[in-house]
C-alpha cells in the first residue's frame, strides 16, 4: 500500500505532508507506518517506516526529529541530528536545504509552517500543554528570528483528535479560560461534569492571533479513523498495551 500524504495548498511548493498509518511495514498492534521511536514496535520496522516517510516527501533528504516532551521549546536546526541525540523540544525550524523536519503525533496537533518566499520552514507538535503555552507562537518567533516575515508564514494544522472525540473534565478548561475568557468557544457541553474540546480550532485561533499569513485546518479526526490514523486515546479506550505514531514533515530542496 502506498504512503498516504495529506498536503496543504497554502504551503505552496514547499515539500511537506501529513502522513497517517497507511503504507508502512509494521504489523499487529502497530500495523502501518508507525514511526514512533518511543513505541515497543520492532526497531527495524520503525527505521524502515521513517525512511519510507522521508522518501515519500523529500527523497534524498535527512530526517530530523526531536524528543518531544509537551513543551513550547523550539530548536533551530542547521545540520543533521542523530536519532540517539535528539534534543528535548517540541518544534523545529530551519532554512537549510536537504533537512526534513518531522514531528510525531497520535491525537496531538501537528503544525507545519512555511515562508516560501524567504525559504524557511518549521514543524511543531502541540498537545494541550504545548497549545496552552504557545508552542505555535514560539515556532513562528523562531522563524522570524531566522529572517522570516511573520505575515508571510503559512501554517497548516494536520490530523488531530476532533472535538466530538476529545472529552475533558470541566476543570481542564480552567487554565485556558484564565488566559483568555473568549476561549470558552472551544469548549462545548458533554456529559455531566465534562466538556468537549476543539483543540485544532484552538491552535488555529492562536496562530491567527499571532499574525500568521494564513492558517489551514485539515479537519481530520485521528480518533474516529482507525484505518488511517494512530490514536493514543482510542488505544487507551480499547485497553491496548501500546500505540503507534504518525509523522508530519516539511523541508527545503
Amino acid at each position: 500500500m502506498n504512503v498516504e500524504i495529506l498536503r496543504a495548498p497554502r504551503l505552496g511548493d514547499v515539500p511537506h505532508g501529513f502522513l497517517g498509518r497507511r503504507g508502512g511495514i509494521s504489523t499487529g498492534l502497530y500495523a502501518g507506518l508507525n514511526v514512533g521511536l518511543g513505541s515497543d514496535d520492532q526497531r527495524e520496522a520503525i527505521a524502515r517506516n521513517r525512511a519510507l516517510a522521508r522518501d515519500a516527501v523529500l527523497p534524498g533528504s535527512t530526517l530530523v526529529t526531536v524528543h518531544q516532551v509537551h513543551s513550547s521549546d523550539v530548536v533551530t536546526v542547521s545540520a543533521p541530528i542523530p536519532d540517539n541525540d535528539r534534543p528535548k523540544a517540541d518544534a523545529l525550524v530551519t532554512r537549510t536545504p536537504g533537512l526534513l523536519l518531522g514531528v510525531l503525533a497520535a491525537d496531538c496537533v501537528p503544525i507545519l509552517f512555511a515562508d516560501e518566499t524567504r525559504g524557511m520552514v518549521g514543524a511543531a507538535h502541540s498537545g494541550w500543554k504545548g497549545a496552552l503555552h504557545g508552542v505555535g507562537e514560539a515556532t513562528m518567533a523562531a522563524m522570524v528570528a531566522l529572517g522570516a516575515e511573520r505575515g508571510a508564514i503559512a501554517c497548516a494544522i494536520g490530523p488531530c483528535i476532533g472535538r466530538t472525540s476529545y472529552e475533558v473534565t470541566e476543570s481542564f478548561a480552567d487554565p485556558f479560560l484564565a488566559r483568555d475568557g473568549e476561549d470558552a468557544r472551544f469548549f462545548t457541553a458533554g456529559k455531566p461534569g465534562h466538556l468537549m474540546f476543539d483543540i485544532g480550532g484552538y491552535v488555529a485561533a492562536r496562530l491567527a492571533a499571532a499574525g500568521a499569513g494564513s492558517v489551514t485546518l485539515m479537519d481530520e479526526d485521528t480518533y474516529s479513523q482507525p484505518d488511517r490514523f494512530y490514536s493514543y486515546r482510542r488505544s487507551c479506550h480499547l485497553g491496548e498495551p501500546g500505540y503507534g505514531r504518525q509523522i508530519s514533515l516539511i523541508g527545503l530542496r
